[in-house]
């Protein structure tokens, strides 16, 4: 108790599996777009972020370079990525989705969104709104490690 108020403390660890969880849950219900972890991982900071480097983006994905070459000439057979010649530099190409890429990532996510509807319509009220409640939290949570 704190000021008569029960805190509520919030384990690292529990919140990992639950998230685990539930990605792993949405995962498996949704079928658009056959991507691995890490290919949808890349196509989606292409899609935030805009092209990258090829360095640049295996450094920030956290695989290596002959790894992200790998993967990019995958994605770009299938086409959904494509390299472009960097105009700072010419021996550099950028690698940037395409409109199918970008296709893919909105309906990816918009499956995974009725997924997580479907699964949020079981629980009663009050946990809806308790996890409404959080959203705001986890937000400037992932925020904040964004602006790091």
């Amino acid at each position: 108790m704190h000021n008569g108020v029960m805190e509520l403390i919030v384990s690292g660890a529990a919140l990992t599996v639950v998230l685990e969880d539930l990605v792993r849950l949405v995962r498996e219900i949704s079928t658009a777009g056959d991507l691995s972890m890490a290919a949808a991982s890349a196509l989606n900071r292409l899609g935030r972020d805009g092209p990258h480097g090829l360095t640049e983006l295996a450094n920030a994905q956290r695989v290596s370079q002959p790894g992200m070459t790998q993967l990019v000439t995958r994605m770009e057979r299938e086409g959904l990525l494509r390299r472009t010649a960097n105009s700072d530099d010419r021996r550099a190409v950028l690698v940037e989705a395409t409109d199918a890429g970008l296709d893919l990532l909105k309906r990816r996510r918009a499956e995974r969104a009725d997924a997580l509807e479907h699964l949020l319509d079981q629980l009663d009220p009050q946990d809806r709104a308790a996890i409404a409640a959080a959203l705001p939290a986890l937000a400037r949570l992932v925020e904040a490690k964004a602006s790091d």
